[in-house]
């Protein structure tokens, strides 16, 4: 059974509730680009990857930290992160009796609108900009579009409801979907429909995937969706969606919403959160809760033009060698870094195409679990703890380059760090501040 105490203190999620290849990581396999694309317009940035285009920052910080630009109050009870683009930042959080969608101005964190967008006690889901219009995911499974400049609703589905969706445990729906070309994709966690595409502008169904049966998946994890948010891969030559969910990680073609693999191994029956590495036609993927991480080629399965994938086990990691919480984890060249260990955020560098260690320092400059992203050289550990820290991405050794305590805690320090334009944007609850991380002006 699940207290309201846990429920409160397990996600910072998006879900629910993850170099050269640094900024052009999924660019063989990223979603079709939008007119939001060049900005932090969704969930971990323009690629899903955690990874900033952002240049000319500061590479060391003062002791107290960066200067901030502004502070304020007014988005609600929540862990969602934060969304950007034309002006305008994206979040969602619970304001009197409701779940909201909110748009503030960049320049001051002023409100401009707040539309009712679900009924649960806090949200999750990091709003998706697609350059006209946001969405986002309830708790309760509303999904909801709204005009992005006027903040009027569009239209909204229930996962529950109409597509008899469900979570494999207890917190709530907490991804942020993903927006391809006219299409949002959406993660229900029905049987019938563990995943769907939806007309964005409508809302209407164009696809939804079947899960298979249990006997063919496994029985690690639980049935329904997780707290990961989906991404895209080329893996094979086939365009495909892969998302961690329930039972794993799963893959579903693109075109018609087909189940083209599925990996049990890296489930567990608590909470799925991170969101999946996908890289070429590799996928790497892991979970807390003792769980684990692992490595998975894919490879066409069959001949001909409707010759499936499956996915390949290159390596499993056990979880004292390396499990991501929910902070997330950051691919640079030959190396992934993360935070390491069930809600401790151990700093670690990894070598994606072995799982050899390379380098694990220790405690780290906070406690608890760590959000990560990087720009500019540097990755960027957002602690539980409220401590904020700036390390080197690079193999060679852990280099710390700065800490600062971050000027609002109300709880667990969860969302996860958003950089554009120069700015750092760190969220706690109703709270969110801004801070200058520009270099030389």
């Amino acid at each position: 059974m699940f207290t309201a105490r846990a429920s409160r203190q397990l996600l910072a999620i998006a879900a629910s509730a993850s170099a050269t290849i640094a900024l052009t990581f999924l660019s063989s396999s990223a979603a079709e680009p939008t007119a939001a694309s060049a900005s932090w317009h969704q969930w971990r940035g323009p690629n899903r990857d955690g990874i900033s285009p952002e240049k000319g920052l500061l590479d060391e910080w003062p002791k107290d930290g960066p200067p901030i630009v502004w502070k304020v109050k007014g988005l609600g009870r929540g862990f969602a992160s934060v969304s950007i683009g034309d002006g305008k930042i994206f979040s969602m959080g619970r304001l009197k009796e409701a779940e909201h969608l909110i748009a503030l101005d960049v320049k001051n964190g002023k409100q401009l609108w707040a539309t009712p967008a679900g009924d649960a006690d806090h949200s999750n889901c990091t709003p998706t900009y697609d350059g006209e219009r946001v969405y986002g995911v309830g708790r309760n499974g509303h999904l909801t579009c709204v005009d992005a400049k006027t903040g009027k609703l569009l239209w909204q589905q229930n996962f529950e409801k109409d597509f008899k969706g469900k979570m494999h445990s207890g917190w709530g729906f907490s991804e942020s979907p993903l927006v391809d070309g006219d299409r949002v994709i959406c993660t229900p966690g029905a049987d019938k429909a563990i995943l769907a595409a939806l007309d964005k502008r409508t809302g209407e169904a164009i696809w939804t995937a079947a899960m298979p049966d249990r006997k063919e998946v496994g029985d690690r994890g639980g049935d329904g969706a997780a707290y990961s948010s989906i991404v895209v891969s080329e893996g094979a030559g086939v365009k495909q969606y892969v998302q961690l969910v329930g039972r794993g990680v799963i893959g579903v073609r693109a075109s018609d919403g087909k189940v083209l693999w599925t990996y049990n191994r890296v489930a567990n029956g608590t909470a799925n959160i991170p969101t999946p590495l996908v890289h070429g036609d590799y996928v790497f993927c892991s979970s807390g809760y003792g769980t684990g991480a692992a490595l998975l080629k894919l490879v066409r399965d069959g001949d001909g033009p409707d010759a499936g994938v499956k996915a390949v086990e290159q390596y499993f990691l056990e979880a004292n060698k390396m499990q991501n919480h929910h902070g997330g984890m950051i691919l640079l060249g030959d190396y992934i870094y993360c935070g390491h260990g069930h809600n401790e955020g151990f700093p670690l560098c990894i070598e994606w195409k072995t799982g050899n260690t390379v380098w694990k320092p220790g405690r780290g400059a906070g406690s608890g679990s760590a959000a990560i992203a990087y720009a500019d050289g540097n990755l960027y550990y957002r602690y539980e703890s409220g401590d904020m820290a700036l390390v080197e991405a690079t193999p060679k050794e852990y280099r710390l380059k700065g800490k600062f305590k971050i000027a609002i805690k109300h709880g667990p320090s969860w969302p996860h760090p958003v950089i554009e334009e120069g700015k750092l944007y760190l969220r706690d609850e109703d709270e969110l501040v801004c801070y200058d991380i520009r270099g030389e002006k």
